[in-house]
């Protein structure tokens, strides 16, 4: 049917007697709650730009000691959603986070997971469950629900990193809190030594992990490690279109995290990369680079095409159920990009979709990564 009742066409003491029992006519909202062919999306095309973001972030250090902020933070707030939601997409959360030489962010705990991208800086360290991550440039540090977490710094310039959770998904469940806790007894992190190696594990001989060490046996996924095996990926099969790994359970196999989706994209010098219309909406972040995003959202949508120039250290977002192109501007160095979705969420409730281009029947080989 085209056309439902509206709430108007009741008559007022009908409406009144359903308002006093707290109850509510499907019909005028059907069409809201289900539209047809595609779903109603808040979520914008938005870009952070690096060159924007980084002198308020250095003024935030200078306006606010870190004792009034406990995490000195701007939100990446997507302009779909609006300032007060804090979230740049339906369940992704972004924020920059400065910490200055010297300083401590204080030990907490909270119910949504969160992952850190260093993308500036060295000297500090994040502590998860009491092991000490160093944060190096382009290092991915996991910390997963529950856990307790502090930053500190032994270094002599300003840190940033790209914090990415999924605090709407939480908040939106009414399952998000904290609490506050002592400063950690911390130890070397060293997860990474076991863990970030070809095809071995470390093997219990005769007890099997369990608790923190069997959910999440690595904390922190350096940047060095997966450049490294992006390259190899490259240069071993060099007719693949999409040169991308995703951070996992070394154990398991499965995503690092249950809710959010994390990548490591490769653009070729030059390459120009088409990626496929996904349920998820997704996150681009720069490593090390440039790269031309160009969102091509399909007919229907309720918003118009978008075209990003990302430098280093800029992020973007592309929303669910919209194609974009990449493009590497550079014809002689690769460009890197660090990818956050919510593909592990869609997947386990059974509405991960991909939208196949019909003109374009090369991008069903993407459709089951994050690209």
């Amino acid at each position: 049917m085209d056309t439902l009742g509206t709430l108007d066409e009741l008559p007022a003491d009908y409406r009144a007697a359903l308002q006093a029992r707290h109850l509510v006519p499907l019909w005028p909202s059907l069409r809201a709650l289900l539209p047809p062919q595609r779903p109603a999306q808040r979520t914008r095309p938005a870009h952070w730009a690096w060159r924007d973001l980084e002198p308020l972030l250095r003024r935030a250090g200078d306006l606010t000691p870190i004792e009034k902020a406990e995490r000195r933070v701007l939100v990446l707030a997507n302009p779909g959603h609006g300032p007060q939601a804090l979230q740049a997409s339906p369940a992704i959360y972004l924020g920059m986070q400065l910490l200055l030489p010297g300083e401590w962010a204080p030990s907490h705990r909270h119910t949504p997971n969160a992952v850190r991208m260093v993308v500036r800086g060295e000297g500090a360290w994040t502590a998860v469950d009491g092991e000490r991550c160093p944060m190096q440039r382009g290092d991915l540090i996991l910390t997963p629900t529950g856990l307790w977490h502090e930053h500190g710094h032994d270094g002599t310039e300003p840190v940033v990193w790209l914090d990415v959770l999924d605090l709407p998904l939480v908040v939106a469940l009414e399952a998000s809190y904290h609490e506050a806790g002592a400063r950690q007894a911390t130890h070397p992190h060293h997860g990474e030594r076991a863990h970030v190696r070809a095809g071995v594990a470390p093997q219990p001989l005769f007890t099997p992990p369990r608790g923190r060490a069997a959910r999440h046996p690595l904390l922190r996924y350096p940047w060095q490690e997966v450049r490294a095996a992006l390259r190899s990926l490259a240069a071993d099969q060099p007719a693949l279109e999409a040169v991308q790994v995703t951070y996992v359970n070394p154990v398991t196999g499965a995503d690092a995290q249950a809710i959010l989706g994390f990548h490591a994209l490769m653009l070729r010098p030059g390459q120009t990369l088409a990626l496929p219309a996904r349920s998820p909406a997704q996150v681009l972040h720069v490593i090390e680079g440039g790269a031309t995003v160009q969102v091509e959202p399909p007919a229907g949508a309720a918003f118009a095409a978008a075209a990003f120039e990302l430098e280093e250290a800029d992020t973007c977002v592309v929303p669910g159920y919209t194609p974009a192109v990449l493009h590497n501007r550079s014809a002689h160095e690769p460009a890197f990009l660090f990818i956050a979705d919510e593909g592990p969420l869609h997947r386990k409730l059974g509405l991960y979709e991909v939208r196949p281009d019909p003109a374009r029947p090369e991008l069903d080989a993407l459709a089951d990564g994050s690209a």
